[in-house]
């Protein structure tokens, strides 16, 4: 038997994912964004609504987006409840922000892994669509020139339950396993 749950925001899995920005005096800021994922190639998607973010990457047209990890699970979440607009967010954590090399925002040395993004263009809903310029991680996270998703223990967001986890098993290989069906 199924049930039914009507029209819900329940794509799983969801990344959380962290947007990093400077505003107009070069403070940098961070906000934890939900349903956001891959647009093409090197395009990247994010829905977003008015925040300081937002007024951001309109001034900057720049932003870095790192993915929450375990170790970061308490302040990628603060960075998602408390508004940029009311208080220094990065000050109040004690990350630690440094310039991106490729473009004009932040990153954060908590956050090993990152890409620096222009801001392509905003659509007619809102939705943020950026070009990923550059990708970089820290050496801690790679295995064999690679990077290793056991080691980065990058959060997932559950909408069914509000919930993160962390994905923990390769249990196939893409475009290999199901070659088996292929004539």
């Amino acid at each position: 038997m199924r049930v039914d749950f009507g029209c819900k925001a329940w794509l799983f899995p969801e990344p959380v994912l962290m947007i990093g920005t400077y505003d107009e005096c070069g403070t940098p800021n961070l906000m934890n964004a939900a349903w956001g994922g891959m647009y093409d190639y090197e395009l990247i998607q994010i829905s977003l609504s008015e925040h300081k973010t937002t007024a951001n990457l309109r001034l900057k047209k720049a932003f870095t987006l790192s993915f929450a990890t375990k170790k970061t699970l308490v302040e990628s979440d603060y960075f998602g409840i408390e508004s940029g607009n009311k208080v220094n967010k990065i000050e109040r954590t004690g990350f630690h922000a440094f310039k991106a090399p490729n473009v004009d925002a932040p990153m954060f040395s908590e956050y090993p892994l990152t890409m620096e993004c222009t801001v392509e263009r905003f659509t007619e809903e809102g939705n943020l669509i950026g070009r990923i310029v550059n990708i970089s991680a820290d050496e801690s996270i790679l295995t064999d020139g690679k990077i290793d998703p056991m080691k980065l223990e990058a959060l997932v967001f559950d909408p069914f339950n509000h919930k993160y986890l962390v994905a923990k098993e390769a249990v196939g290989t893409a475009f290999k396993d199901g070659m088996k069906f292929k004539k």
